[in-house]
Protein backbone atom coordinates (compact mmCIF):
# COMPACT_ATOMS: atom_id res chain seq x y z
CA UNK A 1 0.00 0.00 0.00
CA UNK A 2 2.80 2.25 0.24
CA UNK A 3 5.11 3.69 -2.76
CA UNK A 4 8.50 4.55 -2.03
CA UNK A 5 9.32 8.82 -3.53
CA UNK A 6 12.85 9.19 -4.60
CA UNK A 7 14.39 11.73 -7.12
CA UNK A 8 17.97 12.62 -7.94
CA UNK A 9 16.85 16.37 -7.78
CA UNK A 10 16.59 16.06 -3.87
CA UNK A 11 19.68 14.68 -1.45
CA UNK A 12 19.64 11.12 -1.05
CA UNK A 13 18.58 9.96 2.79
CA UNK A 14 22.07 9.38 4.72
CA UNK A 15 20.44 6.85 7.06
CA UNK A 16 17.48 4.33 7.11
CA UNK A 17 14.80 6.19 5.33
CA UNK A 18 13.24 7.30 2.15
CA UNK A 19 12.85 11.01 0.60
CA UNK A 20 9.26 10.17 0.82
CA UNK A 21 6.64 7.60 1.26
CA UNK A 22 3.04 8.02 -0.88
CA UNK A 23 0.14 6.09 0.82
CA UNK A 24 -2.93 6.31 -0.84
CA UNK A 25 -3.28 9.90 -1.55
CA UNK A 26 -1.35 10.92 1.04
CA UNK A 27 2.53 11.86 0.38
CA UNK A 28 4.96 11.77 3.81
CA UNK A 29 8.33 13.78 2.94
CA UNK A 30 11.27 13.19 4.92
CA UNK A 31 12.99 16.53 7.07
CA UNK A 32 14.80 18.22 4.26
CA UNK A 33 17.97 19.98 4.98
CA UNK A 34 20.20 22.11 3.09
CA UNK A 35 22.10 19.55 0.64
CA UNK A 36 22.67 20.74 -2.45
CA UNK A 37 21.55 17.42 -4.50
CA UNK A 38 24.08 18.18 -7.47
CA UNK A 39 27.14 18.46 -5.49
CA UNK A 40 26.59 17.08 -1.73
CA UNK A 41 27.67 19.79 -0.58
CA UNK A 42 25.78 21.62 2.43
CA UNK A 43 24.55 25.21 2.26
CA UNK A 44 25.14 26.97 4.92
CA UNK A 45 26.14 30.67 3.50
CA UNK A 46 23.25 32.35 5.34
CA UNK A 47 20.01 31.36 7.19
CA UNK A 48 17.82 32.84 4.19
CA UNK A 49 19.67 30.42 1.50
CA UNK A 50 19.86 27.69 3.67
CA UNK A 51 16.09 27.58 4.07
CA UNK A 52 15.67 28.00 0.22
CA UNK A 53 17.49 24.92 -0.56
CA UNK A 54 15.66 22.92 1.74
CA UNK A 55 12.38 23.99 0.46
CA UNK A 56 14.02 23.55 -3.15
CA UNK A 57 14.91 19.99 -2.15
CA UNK A 58 11.08 19.45 -1.13
CA UNK A 59 9.68 21.01 -3.84
CA UNK A 60 11.74 17.99 -5.80
CA UNK A 61 10.79 15.57 -3.55
CA UNK A 62 6.81 17.05 -4.26
CA UNK A 63 7.38 16.84 -7.74
CA UNK A 64 8.29 13.75 -8.22
CA UNK A 65 5.19 13.06 -6.41
CA UNK A 66 3.36 14.80 -9.25
CA UNK A 67 2.42 17.31 -6.43
CA UNK A 68 3.13 21.06 -5.42
CA UNK A 69 2.94 23.24 -2.08
CA UNK A 70 -0.74 23.51 -3.11
CA UNK A 71 -0.79 19.92 -2.22
CA UNK A 72 0.82 20.25 1.03
CA UNK A 73 -1.70 20.85 4.17
CA UNK A 74 1.13 20.42 6.98
CA UNK A 75 4.83 21.48 7.70
CA UNK A 76 6.59 20.57 10.87
CA UNK A 77 9.83 23.28 10.85
CA UNK A 78 13.03 22.60 13.27
CA UNK A 79 15.28 25.13 13.83
CA UNK A 80 18.57 25.97 16.11
CA UNK A 81 17.62 29.29 16.44
CA UNK A 82 14.00 30.56 17.27
CA UNK A 83 16.05 34.18 16.65
CA UNK A 84 16.23 33.09 13.01
CA UNK A 85 12.73 32.53 12.76
CA UNK A 86 11.06 35.95 10.83
CA UNK A 87 13.69 34.75 8.09
CA UNK A 88 13.12 31.54 7.90
CA UNK A 89 9.35 32.19 8.01
CA UNK A 90 9.78 35.05 5.03
CA UNK A 91 11.50 32.42 2.59
CA UNK A 92 9.12 29.75 3.88
CA UNK A 93 6.28 32.18 2.81
CA UNK A 94 7.44 33.07 -0.21
CA UNK A 95 6.63 29.21 -1.54
CA UNK A 96 2.81 29.13 -0.37
CA UNK A 97 0.11 31.50 -1.20
CA UNK A 98 -0.96 32.60 2.25
CA UNK A 99 -4.99 32.22 1.73
CA UNK A 100 -4.05 28.11 1.26
CA UNK A 101 -1.11 27.55 3.06
CA UNK A 102 -0.64 24.45 5.22
CA UNK A 103 -0.93 23.75 8.79
CA UNK A 104 2.98 24.45 9.99
CA UNK A 105 4.34 23.75 13.70
CA UNK A 106 7.85 25.48 14.09
CA UNK A 107 10.16 24.39 16.81
CA UNK A 108 13.35 25.49 18.19
CA UNK A 109 15.33 22.34 18.79
CA UNK A 110 19.09 22.00 20.72
CA UNK A 111 20.65 19.97 17.49
CA UNK A 112 19.76 19.12 14.00
CA UNK A 113 21.79 16.55 11.51
CA UNK A 114 24.73 17.79 10.18
CA UNK A 115 24.70 20.99 12.66
CA UNK A 116 22.40 22.62 10.36
CA UNK A 117 19.87 26.05 11.43
CA UNK A 118 16.78 24.25 9.61
CA UNK A 119 14.98 21.24 8.65
CA UNK A 120 11.42 21.00 7.26
CA UNK A 121 9.39 17.94 6.41
CA UNK A 122 5.99 17.88 4.59
CA UNK A 123 2.52 16.07 4.42
CA UNK A 124 0.39 16.52 1.30
CA UNK A 125 -2.48 15.12 0.09
CA UNK A 126 -3.50 14.59 -3.92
Amino acid sequence: MKKIITTSNAPAPIGPYNQAVLSGNTLYTSGQIAFNPETGELVLDDIETETKQVMENLKAVLKAANMTFENVIKSSIFISNMDDFGRINAIYGSYFVDATAPARETVEVARLPKSVNVEISMIAVK
